[in-house]
């Protein structure tokens, strides 16, 4: 592939080109040449795009495709070229697929089949067997065939005992633990945030100790063996505050948030429209608030979308029963230019390599090209012609948006929506 990219500002403060406009030369997968203008004598193939910005690949540390067991949800070929085209060059998988992700074979399955894709897929293997909390499940041997870090998708570990000793036992590999955090016995039958709306519209709360209990009892835990934990999606402004005074301790904790915290609250769910019914629930404008500070100062490492096809069947239904997630790589970027700065917003979506041990490639001359493209101006609707995922439930219809992802180029290939 030679290609070469015309008029694009770098957004990379690690590159020296950074906030300068210029032109790309691409050959084979490398960038070969930047400069203020590029002579074309071969007439090569060229990338000219409104407004373009361009940055370092984005990546996403909390994906999930249906494949194996629900392509009717999603699939992982296409699933991945959703990702490409909403400026996404890697994704990491969740293992919450049938069957569940708890083994070297799967591991396996689901990197052969992303093979020749353009966005890279890195698998996140199940921590305990079947995701049931009971026993752990072969960590090292997914290690091996390349997974990246091990945890149950949405789902805590009541087993204090067990998450200690998966802390204990991944130092020899130096593996990452996700841990997510829902204290399963406070949040009951709670299907919304506990407050005013739930109270309003008559449904069981699920209040911001289930999250923040569990979270300082897994920062004690870590604490005290030692290891690497990843804790995703936090939700509430106490949570922040752990994960801040935990990392002054010096402890390795990073944590994530979904773009749908950071964009939406409570408030959305007047209509009982089950789109909002996400893990962990949406919480109020003062919590999102201190996710859009605990962003700023960095005690959160990384943006995620918490992409979660679901069947209309599993979503439209009674709100008690709809099952919990949202889709959300098309709407990210979109979405994101409303409540962050641009270049925190390209930090965020790009720094969260380094926690899952996954190399960044600066824009500079001789680098691998793994390059991100994107407009952050021009305003529009989110609507369902936005969507280019199998499922349709996005919690982000009829959201005003600014900017757009135009695509990525990766692993030798150009990807445009």
């Amino acid at each position: 592939m030679k290609l070469i990219i015309r008029n694009a500002k770098i957004i990379d403060p690690q590159s020296p080109f950074n906030n300068q406009t210029v032109d790309i030369l691409i050959v084979d997968g490398f960038i070969e040449k930047i400069a203020t203008s590029l002579a074309n004598p071969e007439n090569v193939e060229e990338v000219q795009l409104n407004h373009l910005h361009v940055s370092q690949g984005w990546f996403d540390s909390s994906v999930c495709l249906g494949e194996p067991g629900f392509e009717d949800r999603e699939t992982i070929a296409n699933g991945l070229l959703v990702a490409a085209k909403s400026g996404f060059t890697g994704i990491a998988l969740q293992p919450n697929s049938f069957p569940i992700i708890d083994n070297q074979s799967q591991i396996n399955f689901v990197k052969n089949k992303a093979n020749g894709q353009a966005t890279e897929l890195f698998p996140i293997g199940a921590l305990t067997k079947n995701t049931e909390g009971k026993d752990m499940a072969e960590l090292f041997d997914m290690k091996q065939a390349g997974a990246i870090a091990f945890g149950d998708y949405n789902r805590s570990l009541d087993n204090a005992n067990l998450l200690k000793i998966a802390l204990q036992y991944t130092q020899d590999f130096d593996g990452l633990v996700i841990a997510f955090a829902q204290e399963e016995k406070i949040k009951g039958n709670g299907v919304v945030n506990e407050g005013v709306v739930s109270t309003r519209l008559g449904l069981k709360g699920i209040p911001n100790l289930a999250e923040e209990l569990q979270i300082a009892r897994n920062l004690f835990l870590l604490e005290y063996t030692g290891g690497k934990m990843h804790i995703p999606t936090i939700s509430t402004a106490k949570s922040v505050a752990l994960i801040q005074k935990a990392k002054a301790k010096g402890l390795q904790v990073s944590c994530s948030v979904s773009v749908h915290h950071l964009t939406m609250t409570d408030e959305k769910l007047d209509n009982f429209d089950t789109r909002y019914k996400v893990t962990p629930p949406l919480r109020t404008e003062a919590d999102r608030q201190a996710l859009i500070s605990g962003i700023l100062d960095n005690t959160i490492d990384m943006i995620t979308t918490d992409h979660n096809p679901i069947d209309i069947e599993h979503k439209k239904m009674e709100f008690d029963t709809a099952k919990n997630g949202t889709i959300g790589l098309e709407s990210a970027f979109c979405t994101l230019t409303k409540v962050l700065p641009l270049e925190k917003i390209i930090e965020k979506l790009t720094e969260g390599k380094t926690v899952f041990g996954i190399e960044n490639s600066v824009i500079k001359e001789g680098a691998i090209a793994n390059i991100s493209l994107f407009n952050p101006e021009g305003k529009s609707t989110f609507t369902k012609t936005s969507i280019l995922s199998k499922s349709k439930n996005s919690a982000f219809l009829g959201m005003e948006t600014q900017g757009k992802a135009y695509g990525i180029i990766n692993k030798g290939k150009l990807i445009l929506a």
